[in-house]
């Protein structure tokens, strides 16, 4: 790659000239002087592409690599090599979803059996090809149950809802007729208040709203939720952790209507916050009223087999009243890395990772009570847990920065308690990680 040559001003004569324009403020003329930056960007010397990628890779190397133990809807799970290199392929890197779907049968496929390994994970019916993220995904859910009780108009949701879902989930409701309604959790479990929830389910409700494990990593009491959802004739919605399913009940064992689940544990990284995916999926009975698109196998008029578009929801593709999303595609690269990670890992292979994550959950949590460090909460957990702090979470969470560890999720940045942490873990976490968390906080706690 040679030097950076700057362009002449002959060069930028001709430029202009081959545009229709005679100079660049002719170029601009349809901006308002007063709109225009009128001084000097402040830029560095332009720079050839080696020079970029070298520059680059030295930022990159002033990162501090952390050992993760914060969660809150986003884990640091391991991902075999192979997705990368599949999600590499340019047919599939290139093509993010198929606006001439017949002609895009290896995308088509690709999302159809993304759609069979969801139904079988969640234990549901039908599934479509994926929504943004979780969060976008149980609001859609929400609206979704308000249409299918269509006399209905409220939803219930719990208290310990993820609070970045709460907030999504609010402005989906926002300036509509439908009303959402909290249920609070009990301080002491941090499962959700089912003498609460009894008092709010009434003849107006359209769905309920669950997240299982909660924000707090607290196990719910699916069955009993479940039938008193039922026995008040609203739709019951469940937003699960994926990884949790290899060794808990999945939505529709325990009745689940919709269910809905970030796809991010299944494959892809962390990726400081995106893109992820939203993992969606209901009975049969309710596919009319689904978001977004699902990918179907037929047999054409030859006797081969071939994918096709069967559902397309939004109002680009259907009357407006009639769509039932206003989301213009799937996720479909993200899709394709969960499609691969659930067939390379297996029913024994998420089971697993399940287990591994469960166990080394509780054996940090067991060491860190050794140490003094309480639960916040009663309730039995998966692999997320809430410890109280004798100081500021946050503080903590900087002080164990310095050492090379990210300590979890202080509930203070979404204005709980301060003396909160919220601490994850996966099966990437080794005995001597937590052993070393365990030193650190109880030094940096005092």
């Amino acid at each position: 790659m040679g030097p950076y040559i700057p362009m002449t001003d002959e060069d930028r004569k001709e430029m202009l000239k081959r545009i229709g324009v005679s100079s660049f403020e002719e170029l601009i003329r349809e901006i308002p002087i007063e709109a225009r930056f009128k001084g000097k960007l402040n830029l560095p010397e332009p720079l050839s592409e080696y020079e970029v990628k070298k520059l680059l890779q030295e930022i990159a190397e002033q990162n501090q690599r952390l050992t993760i133990f914060a969660g809150g809807g986003a884990y640091d799970h391991y991902i075999p090599s192979p997705i990368l290199h599949i999600m590499g392929h340019p047919q599939f890197y290139t093509a993010y979803t198929p606006y001439q779907a017949e002609v895009s049968q290896g995308t088509l496929q690709a999302m159809y059996e993304y759609q069979s390994l969801v139904c079988e994970l969640l234990g549901m019916e039908v599934a479509n090809a994926s929504m943004y993220d979780g969060a976008s995904a149980l609001a859609e859910a929400a609206l979704m149950a308000l249409r299918i009780r269509r006399k209905r108009n409220v939803i219930l949701y719990p208290e310990n809802l993820n609070p970045l879902y709460k907030k999504v989930l609010l402005t989906y409701l926002h300036g509509q007729e439908d009303q959402p309604v909290e249920v609070k959790y009990d301080h002491e479990t941090g499962m959700l208040d089912l003498d609460d929830l009894k008092s709010k389910l009434n003849e107006n409700v359209a769905g309920v709203l669950i997240q299982h494990p909660n924000f707090f990593g607290v196990l719910e009491d699916m069955p009993t939720i479940a039938e008193m959802a039922h026995e008040a004739g609203a739709a019951l919605v469940v937003h699960v952790d994926p990884i949790t399913l290899g060794v808990l009940a999945p939505p529709g064992e325990y009745g689940a209507d919709i269910a809905t689940a970030e796809g991010q544990p299944l494959g892809l990284p962390l990726a400081y916050g995106g893109p992820y995916l939203g993992v969606f999926a209901s009975k049969f009975e309710y596919i009319r009223q689904m978001p977004g698109r699902i990918s179907g196998k037929t047999i054409d008029a030859e006797g081969n087999t071939g994918f096709v578009m069967t559902l397309q929801t939004r109002e680009q593709h259907i009357r407006r009243e009639r769509a039932t999303s206003n989301i213009c595609s799937n996720q479909q690269l993200c899709a394709l890395a969960v499609a691969v990670y659930l067939s390379l890992m297996g029913k024994e292979g998420i089971r697993e990772v399940a287990e591994q994550s469960f166990y080394r959950a509780h054996y940090l949590l067991d060491k860190l009570a050794e140490k003094g460090f309480e639960p916040a909460f009663k309730g039995a957990f998966f692999r997320e847990f809430a410890i109280k702090t004798p100081i500021p979470a946050r503080e903590i969470v900087d002080r164990m920065a310095e050492k090379g560890i990210l300590a979890g999720v202080p509930l203070s940045i979404f204005g709980m308690d301060e003396d909160v942490l919220l601490v994850a873990v996966t099966e990437k976490r080794s005995k001597e990680e937590m052993d070393a968390y365990v030193k650190a906080i109880s030094e940096v706690a005092t």
